[in-house]
């Protein structure tokens, strides 16, 4: 048998291709012992492999098998079910799958035209590998009229990227929860494969215990072929000038990472300046665009793609030359996840870390999105229906959560048992639910405790490859003797004055638009309001102009010092008050121009930063020589979360602004635009309804001016 999975292993990786002894005990424990397996192995181990081997083997004997399965003796194995997490992944597994002779299928939000005719496929025995996102075991067409025939069908079911299913993996999914059900659904002795390369051993024996009964196979996790190392450089501006002076330094084509969109927008487009082929791979490109761009780093047409993580996991380019961070990810294990896409196939391949000062504060941003606070759950809990169905849609406006929040919760709600996903929405079950606080304290702590570890990882003076792999538990973890601590710097940290002068002006230019509103979020009956549809005409204010963004590696530092929750009100910087006033020189030439020159300006008024503003609003009065009229009044503080959903931001706002008589009484006489002054655009709707506020009262056009939007 083992010649036969060896055959098998030449047709999918080379002629001259071995199993490894792990990989053949996996295969043997799948399909002789029909066991639950879960392999934890380095990137590039050849995980696959085991499943693709197994599927051949199995599915082979279910041919043999089908002649004796008349005589009592079993039926032959259907087809291998591969969850894996991301399109890029699946379509690496099918071309994959086809080396090997192996028939592979995808069932994911893409084709939902082909379902059908894959159903039929599986059924006349077709297709030896069947490929689905977690998302499909969530969904209620899917869970209900698809999976119970699949699980009762499935050959093997394999589980790739398996930390996911744990609570305490660094990119735990709640979507992987539903595979309980499925292996609950599974035929007796149905061999069942998970895998991952980013377990430590809490996390290994929370998905064996998931699994139970698993033949645990878990591998030292050295990647010989890396070279670590880490440059501590001033700022953004340095970081950037660096990339610039050594990406043709840096052998083959690559990844560099970054933490945020704006992060990765940024760097391709100075890159780009600088004369570098590179692409930006984000979750907000189209998947046409990403699909693109994944090929061209294939072919090698390109130097580097420009990602977050949204390339974190299922990319495979064996040759892929270097990964560079521009800025920490919160946890070393993901860290060597990341790092891991590198190396597979060349003898040598460079890791190399930029962090900077701000990237800990990205990673409490991320973190205040975790699974929300007791009183939002029970509010959703308390607005669904046992009886009739409520769509997510309908229910965001009743919770003041954000959508992509309240799916996640929900998701979890409903693996707990107290919600169930159908068709048209969520039914409360009535079962019983308990907010599990002390385990969502100890995950909270665990993700500081990563953070706190990946700082430890940029100022540690011992082995770097020795540190991840003992983050993983790894016992075999010893120095590597190739990390920029064992062997020394193979970079300096200097940068051309040409670079740095490029990436200071680059990041120094202010300005981007602020987007006007001209809808009103659905669903504010539910909560009182008494607008819906389009925001007349005549109440919408013009698109705006901000310094730049939070997350922004020019100004983002800057912005986030004046605008955070910590931060101190104080006059508006001169460095500040002069990016103002080019973003102001720049709106009135470029070829975006407003259609007419402001006649006045506004304050929105603030309890919380009341004379940045004020400084802020009369400087530009100054400036440009208009008549400062006064601030809008807030009627009551809102009570709803910036950082919460539409409805009811809408809601809380909606009747919070007045305008006072003194500055009403201007407003009809003006020859142009208000220009309306803030500190922070968030939702957006603070800077519609003041402006809403000034059209009422007789202005004819008001255009928004902030310092930061929160995006």
């Amino acid at each position: 048998m083992r010649e036969r999975a060896e055959a098998v292993l030449r047709r999918l990786a080379g002629d001259h291709a071995v199993l490894r002894e792990d990989q053949w005990r996996a295969i043997e424990a799948l399909t002789v012992d029909r066991r639950r397996v879960l392999c934890v192995q380095r990137t590039g181990w050849g995980k696959s492999a085991v499943y693709f081997v197994a599927t051949a083997l199995l599915r082979e004997g279910a041919a043999a098998a089908t002649g004796r399965a008349e005589a009592g003796s079993g039926s032959p194995a259907g087809p291998t079910v591969i969850v894996s997490p991301l399109l890029a992944l699946m379509r690496n597994q099918v071309e994959a799958a086809a080396r090997a002779g192996i028939r592979a299928r995808t069932i994911n939000s893409a084709n939902l035209d082909e379902w059908s005719l894959i159903e039929a496929e599986i059924r006349a025995g077709e297709v030896d590998v069947l490929l689905i996102s977690p998302e499909r075991l969530n969904n209620p067409d899917f869970r209900d009229n698809v999976l119970p025939g699949l699980a009762a069908e499935t050959g093997l079911l394999v589980v790739d990227e398996a930390h996911c299913v744990s609570d305490w993996g660094h990119d735990f999914r709640p979507d992987y929860r539903r595979l309980r059900t499925f292996l609950a659904g599974l035929p007796g002795r149905t061999p069942v494969l998970a895998t991952t390369a980013t377990a430590n051993a809490r996390v290994t024996a929370d998905v064996a215990d998931q699994l139970g009964d698993a033949l645990v196979l878990r591998g030292p996790l050295e990647r010989d072929s890396l070279r670590l190392a880490v440059l501590d450089l001033p700022n953004p501006a340095h970081r950037l000038a660096w990339l610039a002076d050594h990406l043709d330094r840096l052998p083959g084509s690559g990844i560099i990472y970054t933490l945020t969109v704006a992060g990765a927008t940024e760097t391709a487009d100075f890159l780009r300046s600088r004369g570098f082929a590179v692409a930006s791979y984000t979750g907000q490109v189209e998947d046409s665009e990403r699909r693109a761009a994944e090929q061209d780093l294939l072919d090698n047409k390109i130097k580097a793609l420009v990602a977050t993580s949204a390339l974190g996991m299922g990319f495979d380019k064996p040759d892929l030359g270097f990964v560079v961070h521009l800025g920490a990810p919160p946890s070393p294990i993901a860290y060597y996840q990341q790092v891991g896409r590198a190396g597979r196939a060349v003898e040598h391949a460079e890791v190399v870390l930029l962090p900077g000062a701000e990237d800990a504060a990205i990673w409490r941003y991320f973190a205040s999105l975790a699974f929300p606070p007791e009183d939002q759950v029970r509010a959703v809990l308390a607005n669904l229906s046992g009886d009739r169905p409520t769509s997510t849609q309908a229910l965001e406006p009743l919770v003041d959560l954000r959508r992509n929040r309240l799916e996640m919760m929900l998701k979890v709600l409903d693996v707990d048992g107290a919600v169930h996903r159908a068709r048209g929405g969520w039914l409360a079950t009535g079962q019983p639910w308990t907010y599990d606080t002390e385990r969502l304290r100890r995950v909270a702590e665990a993700r500081a405790e990563e953070q706190r570890t990946m700082l430890d990882y940029a100022s540690t003076g011992a082995c770097r490859m020795e540190f991840l792999r003992r983050c993983l538990d790894d016992p075999e973890a010893t120095p590597c003797g190739r990390c920029d601590n064992c062997a020394g710097p193979l970079f300096d940290a200097e940068v051309s004055a040409g670079s740095l002068a490029a990436a200071d002006a680059f990041l120094g230019h202010p300005g981007i638009v602020i987007a006007p509103k001209k809808m009103w979020p659905t669903g504010l009956a539910a909560v009182g309001v008494g607008l819906k549809g389009k925001i007349p005409v005549g109440e919408q204010i013009e698109p705006g102009r901000a310094v730049g963004r939070l997350s922004d590696l020019g100004w983002g530092n800057r912005l986030r010092g004046l605008t955070g929750p910590e931060s101190l009100d104080a006059p508006i910087p001169d460095d500040l008050a002069g990016a103002v006033v080019e973003i102001l020189k720049n709106w009135a030439h470029g070829d975006d121009a407003w259609s007419q020159r402001p006649a006045a300006v506004v304050a929105v008024g603030s309890s919380r930063r009341p004379e940045l503003i004020g400084s802020l609003a009369a400087h530009i009065a100054k400036v440009g020589r208009l008549p400062l009229l006064g601030s809008i009044e807030v009627v009551h503080a809102a009570d709803s979360d910036a950082r919460g959903n539409s409805a009811q931001r809408v809601r809380a706002l909606h009747d919070a602004f007045t305008v006072p008589a003194e500055v009403a009484a201007e407003l009809p006489g003006l020859s142009g635009p208000v220009l309306l002054v803030d500190d922070l655009v968030d939702s957006g709707w603070t800077m519609t309804l003041a402006g809403r506020a000034l059209r009422r009262a007789g202005a004819g056009a008001v255009l928004p001016l902030a310092l930061a939007v929160a995006g």
